[in-house]
């Protein structure tokens, strides 16, 4: 299978995994969860009343741990709206387009008063929108961050007056949220109130790397927003440090708009996050006039690199499907998101060195298949493997080798060793992948090194020639399933990307 292909497989078990679980919930056959909130109230001194929330904790939460997690603020809180919202953040999380997230329905009481930043006669209560800012920002997301694990990092979202407060927030607190989402905002109020101050206000949010999102409807009621001159002031004075989006949706109603742009809002506030910033080779060792082939198999719209270990920018070059090393580098590649946060660095080492020398082939080896032991322990870490004594079982990796079918599946530690014979002179690429832990050696040499934190998929570029090779693999598995599999490139078929599995000929053991 080429290798990715393997990605993408990975990946999509892991989405068909999510997917069935929702429909699970969904028909309420397999699996039924309801997703129930805290009902929590805080008192306001800004705003001289209780003020009642509800808090819906991640689906993945767990009491006690010390995760924490973005959260996203609910205006005109309750069914309405944050149902649609939990639903449509649980679609999204599950297609790895949005983390795991505290959701906040902030309840109303008058709203007329709560939402709207100046009077308007004939609105008796309106213009209280400064001080329910100030309970937002200074009294309810401190209250939220003590009691709930929050990470700090906010979205607020908002429909209609919500979302006209949503743009006044913007404005006027950028630094209270990462994401503003503006649903069909009423930005006619009081003669386009927000748009006029906008021009001035703009310029301070330069560098604080903010999102907006904003959606309206086609057509003549559509218009009566006046979305469209806010996005005027946008494209005029809209500061680098503020990366926005605009929609105009056809065929929708002020109601009916709440579904799509949450959708596209909460998606643009992570844009980003599901790409990767990983290439392979990982790692390797490089030829002096040998230049070697990186791949890079995902969206490369988001991911730039460096080849002078800096910290790639964004405005480093852009990663491509292929890069051409010539000399020995730090690759650094690095994607870039929506939310800093979730930038993801990935550092590859290629070093200068010459081809490996292969060694005598023993006596005693013949082909068929490595050599294993298997191991049963109470480890709780990586075990000291030079000690392992007394192995459970002992074989051959012929073609009957399979260790998940064994009574005994977790707290196993596996070691594969023997001699690999090869055929040709050239780069040979290495493959580990859907382990947990695991050290790969050549000729005692340590060439990777997986564990749970790095990836699922470790890959190294070797310099090798015809003869025989020591391999060693050791593994840990704590869960249950013995997963790992080993597979590798030749220099004949590194072109085609397509890893196979190590052929039963050119695997010596003690048969």
């Amino acid at each position: 299978m080429k290798i990715k292909n393997k990605l993408r497989f990975f990946f999509v078990l892991i989405l068909m995994a999510g997917c069935l679980i929702d429909i699970a919930k969904a028909q309420d056959t397999v699996i039924r969860k309801i997703d129930y909130g805290k009902l929590d109230s805080l008192s306001s001194n800004l705003l001289n009343q209780k003020r009642m929330i509800e808090v819906f904790l991640p689906q993945d939460y767990e009491p006690g741990s010390d995760r924490k997690y973005d959260v996203l603020y609910v205006l005109d809180g309750g069914n309405w709206n944050t149902g649609l919202i939990k639903e449509t953040q649980h679609f999204l999380e599950a297609t790895s387009l949005m983390p795991s997230t505290i959701i906040v329905s902030v309840l109303g009481i008058d709203r007329n008063k709560d939402l709207s930043p100046t009077h308007l006669k004939g609105w008796e209560t309106s213009g209280g929108a400064d001080k329910f800012l100030g309970f937002l920002k200074n009294e309810l997301i401190p209250y939220i961050d003590k009691k709930y694990p929050s990470n700090g990092e906010n979205t607020l979202w908002g429909h209609s007056l919500g979302g006209l407060f949503v743009t006044y927030a913007l404005l006027n607190e950028p630094q209270a949220f990462k994401s503003y989402i503006a649903v069909d905002p009423s930005l006619w109020w009081d003669n386009c109130y927000i748009p006029k101050i906008a021009s001035s206000k703009l310029p301070s949010l330069s560098g604080l790397g903010i999102t907006l999102f904003m959606s309206s409807r086609e057509g003549e009621e559509g218009k009566t927003m006046k979305i469209d001159t806010m996005n005027t002031i946008l494209e005029k004075y809209a500061p680098a440090g503020l990366t926005w989006k605009s929609i105009v949706y056809p065929n929708e109603t002020h109601n009916s708009i709440r579904l799509k742009s949450t959708y596209d809002g909460l998606k643009f506030s992570y844009a980003g996050l599901n790409n990767k910033a990983q290439f392979h080779p990982m790692n390797g060792i490089i030829l002096k006039d040998k230049p070697i082939k990186i791949w890079y198999f995902n969206d490369t719209t988001t991911v730039h690199y460096t080849l002078d270990s800096t910290v790639p920018t964004i405005l480093s070059e852009k990663m491509g499907h292929e890069l051409t090393l010539t000399k020995a580098v730090r690759l650094n590649s690095k994607n870039f998101t929506a939310r800093a946060r979730y930038n993801e660095l990935i550092t590859g080492d290629f070093i200068a060195g010459k081809i490996l020398p292969p060694v005598s082939k023993q006596k005693n080896l013949k082909p068929g298949g490595f050599n294993y032991a298997y191991y049963v322990g109470k480890w709780e870490e990586w075990p000291d493997f030079k000690n392992l004594k007394n192995p459970v079982k002992t074989g051959i990796t012929n073609g009957d080798f399979n260790l998940d079918e064994l009574h005994k599946k977790d707290n196993i530690a596996v070691v594969i060793d023997g001699q690999l014979e090869t055929k040709e002179e050239g780069y040979y690429m290495f493959i580990l992948e859907n382990g947990e832990e695991a050290n790969l050696y050549l000729d005692n040499r340590l060439l990777m090194r997986m564990t749970d934190a790095n990836s699922q998929l470790c890959t190294y570029l070797v310099p090798l020639t015809k003869g025989f090779y020591p391999l060693r693999l050791e593994s840990f598995h704590k869960n249950e399933g013995y997963k790992l599999k080993l597979s590798y490139l030749t220099p004949g078929n590194m072109h085609t990307k397509n890893g196979i599995p190590i052929p039963l000929n050119l695997q010596y053991g003690q048969n």
